[in-house]
């Protein structure tokens, strides 16, 4: 079975992974999550800001 998940590579310093990982735990959730649900909320307030990002943006993106 084929996975479609991506892997990243995230750079960041100590104090701020501590502290996601301490909201995430307050939450229910794992770190991976808790970033997942920030990406998912960061796309919607843009979108609902600038309107839908399509695929055609996104392959023009990489495009260029």
């Amino acid at each position: 079975m084929k996975d479609n998940k991506v892997r990243y590579t995230l750079r960041t310093d100590r104090e701020p992974l501590d502290k996601l990982h301490y909201i995430a735990r307050y939450e229910g959730r794992t770190a991976n999550k808790q970033i997942e649900q920030l990406i998912k909320r960061c796309i919607r307030e843009f979108e609902a800001d600038n309107g839908a990002i399509t695929e055609d943006m996104i392959t023009e993106m990489y495009n260029n």
